[in-house]
């Protein structure tokens, strides 16, 4: 009676914490490691387990949805946080090009006030009309082609002052217009933060009320999900096919991002010593001078997509239904990846997770 009461506590606080949960990311199982199975307790700690592998099993789920929503959230996090240094990048242009426009319609002022100036010590007459009043036939002449001169170089100004002028109220309503969507991201970074502190909080309470020999079974669980499903995936033939030789490009990525391996999942992070999934991906690009989207879903929107059998070393694989997750595959049905908060970045299976697709950086 006392297990089973256990047990149904267990379940109960697995069910009150899904009520944190909010839409949001995906962060991947450890990497196939075999080991021996660590139900038997070790003899210095003899006492039975407060709960079986099934009630283990439903909280491994339960953290892998909160860690996978939490993983999300960085996703949109990242997103916001791009979009808010372009769109300061952009108002700082604008500025700078609002303060050109104001000195330059200071300068056209001033030379328009200099033409205004010097008809006024002329009586009024521009020094071509007064020649052209003269009664000597070349000095009316000249006089003539001078006030052609005078009027279209007075045309002229005004013409640059006006489009300069439309110019300057066009930057300063573009300048509105990013500062709106400057302060959008910003609110959008705010929620997104808010989301991945409540997902991973609820997931770091529910694993902190397992004793350490249940967080061992329970990482033990992890990695036979994972294996399970890698054996799952390489069972079906998948890359049955797969034989496909990395690009010099590739060859670099795969080369940073395993280089990587060890450093610790920490969210928004790009390095050099933490890395979110994305960031991990983007940066070795980066470093294979092919600069790409820094979210797994934006990689997986914008950048060529390729059947799973043409895949090559440094392709992304995108995981999960919402691309909320991606590693960078390095032959052999493996990939590097950083796969969520408490984990390090490693090698694992490329089919241990759902696979959504494979894009190529550099086709």
């Amino acid at each position: 009676m006392n297990r089973r009461h256990c047990a149904t506590a267990a379940i109960t606080l697995v069910c009150a914490l899904a009520l944190l949960t909010a839409p949001v990311q995906a962060m991947a199982a450890p990497a196939p490691n075999p080991s021996p199975s660590p139900a038997a307790s070790s003899p210095a700690d003899s006492s039975p387990s407060r709960y079986s592998n099934a009630d283990l099993e439903k909280v491994r789920e339960q953290i892998e949805t909160l860690y996978r929503k939490a993983g999300a959230a960085t996703d949109a996090y990242n997103l916001a946080e791009e979009q808010t240094k372009k769109q300061s990048g952009e108002i700082v242009k604008l500025a700078k090009a609002i303060v050109d426009g104001q000195a330059r319609i200071a300068a056209l002022k001033d030379r328009a006030g200099a033409q205004a100036r010097e008809q006024y010590r002329n009586g009024g007459l521009p020094p071509g009309a007064q020649l052209a009043l003269s009664n000597d036939p070349k000095l009316f002449l000249d006089g003539i082609n001078k006030v052609r001169q005078s009027q279209q170089a007075s045309k002229s100004l005004l013409t640059e002052l006006n489009q300069t002028q439309k110019d300057l109220e066009l930057y300063t309503q573009d300048a509105s217009a990013n500062w709106e969507k400057l302060e959008a991201n910003r609110v959008k970074q705010a929620k997104a933060k808010k989301k991945i502190n409540a997902q991973i909080a609820a997931a770091k309470k529910l694993e902190s009320q397992l004793e350490k020999k249940e967080r061992d079974r329970l990482r033990q669980l992890e990695q036979d999900a994972a294996n399970k499903a890698q054996t799952a995936w390489l069972s079906s033939g998948a890359i049955k096919e797969v034989s496909g030789e990395a690009s010099k490009a590739g060859q670099a990525a795969v080369a940073f991002a395993t280089a990587q391996i060890g450093k610790p999942y920490v969210w928004g992070a790009e390095g050099p010593g933490s890395y979110d999934c994305s960031g991990l991906t983007s940066q070795a690009w980066l470093a294979a001078k092919r600069p790409i989207p820094r979210t797994s879903q934006e990689q997986w929107r914008l950048l060529p997509r390729i059947d799973i059998r043409d895949m090559r070393p440094g392709d992304l694989i995108i995981y999960h239904a919402d691309a909320s997750h991606v590693g960078m595959y390095v032959g052999d049905g493996a990939i590097v990846h950083s796969p969520r908060p408490g984990r390090n970045v490693t090698l694992a299976g490329a089919g241990s997770m759902k696979i959504l697709g494979v894009v190529r950086p550099d086709k």
